[in-house]
């Protein structure tokens, strides 16, 4: 069964809560930068990404199978971190009042990205059978 949009939220948001933590408490002392920045920065991928969820549904509408293949979702990262980039550099994203440095954020972002994607496609459909057959969602 291909996850509902409800169910891909939900999915994405539980994942950026624990791979996405989990990531960025290791690459933050990595790349030089501030907990604090790098977990707003985190906070603001998962807000954003409800909206885009909600454009990527509509966009999937136009598709035969109502989905698109799984490296589509890896892809969906090019935008939705060169949006990002551009909220924080230009001081939208509260909570951080200076944008981190381009190169730190991209290693971020890219860590966190490529981390929930695979967890997303690979191990979580292990512990969690039954989530493929109620839609992606959780409850």
């Amino acid at each position: 069964m291909v996850p509902v949009l409800l169910g891909r939220i939900q999915t994405r948001l539980i994942l950026l809560l624990v791979v996405g933590s989990a990531v960025t408490a290791v690459v933050t002392p990595l790349v030089g930068a501030h907990y604090r920045t790098t977990f707003a920065v985190l906070a603001a991928v998962a807000v954003l990404g409800v909206g885009w969820e909600l454009l990527y549904h509509l966009l999937m509408q136009f598709r035969w199978e109502k989905d698109w293949p799984s490296l589509f979702g890896l892809l969906t990262a090019v935008p939705e971190g060169v949006l990002l980039w551009l909220l924080l550099d230009r001081g939208a994203v509260p909570t951080v009042d200076t944008a981190p440095p381009l190169a730190a954020y991209a290693v971020h972002f890219a860590a966190v990205w490529l981390a929930v994607w695979l967890v997303a496609n690979g191990p979580m459909r292990v512990p969690f059978p039954r989530w493929r057959f109620h839609g992606g969602r959780l409850i």
